[in-house]
């Protein structure tokens, strides 16, 4: 019997898997895709998450982007980061990178459907495979959390988001926020001819119509080569607990506020060490509890902006506010970056 079986195989569960198999753990993954796994996603990589791939000497490729900008159009306030420098990391790079990692600290791989899952006092039971603990690493829609019946109904506004590739050099070293009446565009540059464009928005639809509220990035883009779009959604996941006996989740399986403060990667990492940590010790009890304190002021900080950008009158003040108070800007930054 294993003491570590991760259902999952994007970057939350390799890198959990990597880090229980750094601590002595003997892990394995099932995923039932092969090759490299893309997603919608920002792709920027805040400087503690690069810090927490440096812990796991992961060193994805991309491209270094200073701090963040918001614009509306009109104005443009920027806020630089004042502990390190982000990248911006195509989401096939990362996971090509953390599944090399995993592999080579000796990770077992098993490329099939994980179905149902038992457990009993002292294991969990899936297919074949049995092991102490099951990490739940299956995504947003987790059907591992389902079964369990720790998911719980979302209220509030449903967001959905959408990513494009565009073929050109990035134009600012910034990732940039551009703030329309009903969507966000989250500029990201992740290669030296090509940037990262992911859309935000309450409304579901296809990336140029979405486009359509941003005429100037629209126009600026316009004419360039891209890839395939990238969708995902609604966003918003609420669970009631992280854990149910031998189960914890872990990434998006363990709930999901919003990508307006782009966290989930370093969210998703500093979880997998809480939750390896769990298993040494041999206390799954602990997990959501130390959960929660991790990502409070991110849930507070996201939840708060989320409710604030929800009201027309406040959401076209956002920009403003940010551009006649730059320090208190660069200082919310700064908050989720270090």
């Amino acid at each position: 019997m294993m003491d570590l079986l991760v259902v999952g195989g994007g970057p939350a569960g390799l890198a959990t898997a990597l880090r229980g198999a750094r601590a002595g753990l003997e892990v394995a993954v099932i995923e039932r895709r092969t090759g490299l796994i893309d997603k919608a996603c920002g792709e920027g990589l805040m400087p503690h998450t690069l810090r927490q791939l440096e812990h796991l000497d992961v060193h994805p490729k991309g491209k270094e982007f200073r701090g963040i900008s918001y614009t509306d159009g009109v104005r443009q306030v920027d806020a630089p980061f004042t502990a390190g420098v982000g990248r911006g990391v195509p989401r096939t790079e990362l996971h090509g990178a953390l599944l090399d990692a995993a592999k080579n600290a000796g990770v077992q791989m098993f490329h099939e459907q994980a179905g149902e899952i038992s457990q009993d006092p002292t294991s969990v039971r899936v297919r074949h495979l049995r092991a102490r603990y099951l990490a739940a690493a299956d995504g947003l829609h987790s059907p591992i959390r389902r079964s369990l019946g720790l998911e719980q109904p979302s209220r509030g506004p449903r967001r959905w988001g959408i990513r494009r590739h565009v073929q050109m050099k990035p134009w600012s070293d910034y990732v940039e926020v551009h703030w329309a009446r009903g969507a966000e565009a989250y500029v990201t540059p992740v290669g030296d001819d090509c940037v990262g464009i992911a859309l935000l928005s309450s409304t579901r639809g296809g990336f140029d119509s979405h486009l359509a509220e941003f005429p100037a990035l629209r126009e600026r883009i316009a004419g360039h080569a891209h890839g395939p779009d990238r969708a995902a959604g609604p966003l918003r996941q609420k669970v009631s607990h992280r854990s149910a006996g031998r189960v914890l989740l872990v990434g998006d399986a363990a709930g999901y506020v919003d990508a307006l403060t782009g966290e989930g990667l370093g969210l998703a990492f500093g979880a997998a060490d809480l939750l390896v940590n769990c298993v040494v010790a041999d206390r799954p009890e602990d997990y959501d509890r130390q959960w929660r304190k991790m990502t409070r002021r991110y849930r507070g900080l996201t939840a708060g902006l989320l409710h604030a950008s929800a009201c027309a009158p406040v959401r076209a003040g956002i920009v403003p506010a940010a551009h006649a108070l730059p320090a208190v800007f660069t200082r919310l930054a700064n908050l989720l970056a270090q």
